[in-house]
Protein backbone atom coordinates (compact mmCIF):
# COMPACT_ATOMS: atom_id res chain seq x y z
CA UNK A 1 0.00 0.00 0.00
CA UNK A 2 1.17 3.46 -0.82
CA UNK A 3 0.82 5.57 2.27
CA UNK A 4 -0.07 9.25 2.02
CA UNK A 5 -2.22 9.52 -1.06
CA UNK A 6 -3.12 13.16 -1.47
CA UNK A 7 -6.70 14.24 -0.83
CA UNK A 8 -6.85 15.68 -4.35
CA UNK A 9 -6.08 12.27 -5.85
CA UNK A 10 -8.62 10.59 -3.58
CA UNK A 11 -11.38 12.99 -4.62
CA UNK A 12 -10.83 12.01 -8.25
CA UNK A 13 -11.36 8.30 -7.53
CA UNK A 14 -14.66 6.45 -7.77
CA UNK A 15 -16.35 4.97 -4.71
CA UNK A 16 -15.22 1.47 -5.72
CA UNK A 17 -11.61 2.59 -6.03
CA UNK A 18 -11.81 4.34 -2.67
CA UNK A 19 -13.28 1.24 -1.04
CA UNK A 20 -10.41 -0.82 -2.45
CA UNK A 21 -7.89 1.74 -1.16
CA UNK A 22 -9.60 1.66 2.25
CA UNK A 23 -9.40 -2.14 2.42
CA UNK A 24 -5.71 -2.05 1.49
CA UNK A 25 -4.99 0.67 4.06
CA UNK A 26 -6.76 -1.28 6.80
CA UNK A 27 -4.79 -4.43 5.94
CA UNK A 28 -1.56 -2.43 6.03
CA UNK A 29 -2.48 -0.95 9.42
CA UNK A 30 -3.23 -4.42 10.77
CA UNK A 31 0.16 -5.67 9.55
CA UNK A 32 1.91 -2.68 11.11
CA UNK A 33 0.17 -3.24 14.43
CA UNK A 34 1.15 -6.92 14.41
CA UNK A 35 4.76 -6.04 13.67
CA UNK A 36 4.74 -3.38 16.39
CA UNK A 37 3.48 -5.90 18.92
CA UNK A 38 6.00 -8.59 18.01
CA UNK A 39 9.05 -6.48 17.25
CA UNK A 40 10.20 -2.92 17.20
CA UNK A 41 9.27 -1.01 14.06
CA UNK A 42 12.00 0.89 12.25
CA UNK A 43 9.62 3.80 11.73
CA UNK A 44 6.83 3.87 14.31
CA UNK A 45 5.30 6.88 12.58
CA UNK A 46 4.01 4.57 9.84
CA UNK A 47 1.18 3.51 12.16
CA UNK A 48 0.06 7.12 12.53
CA UNK A 49 0.37 7.71 8.79
CA UNK A 50 -1.74 4.64 8.04
CA UNK A 51 -4.45 5.75 10.49
CA UNK A 52 -4.55 9.19 8.92
CA UNK A 53 -4.72 7.71 5.44
CA UNK A 54 -7.73 5.62 6.50
CA UNK A 55 -9.40 8.72 7.95
CA UNK A 56 -8.69 10.66 4.76
CA UNK A 57 -10.25 7.94 2.60
CA UNK A 58 -13.31 7.66 4.85
CA UNK A 59 -13.75 11.43 4.74
CA UNK A 60 -13.71 11.50 0.94
CA UNK A 61 -16.14 8.56 0.80
CA UNK A 62 -18.51 10.40 3.14
CA UNK A 63 -18.25 13.61 1.11
CA UNK A 64 -19.17 11.66 -2.01
CA UNK A 65 -22.16 10.12 -0.21
CA UNK A 66 -23.40 13.53 0.88
CA UNK A 67 -22.93 14.95 -2.61
CA UNK A 68 -25.34 12.33 -4.00
CA UNK A 69 -28.12 13.40 -1.63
Amino acid sequence: MQIMTSARNLREMSAEQLQFQLDEAQKALFDLRCKAASEKLETPSLVRRARREIARIKTVLRLQELAKV
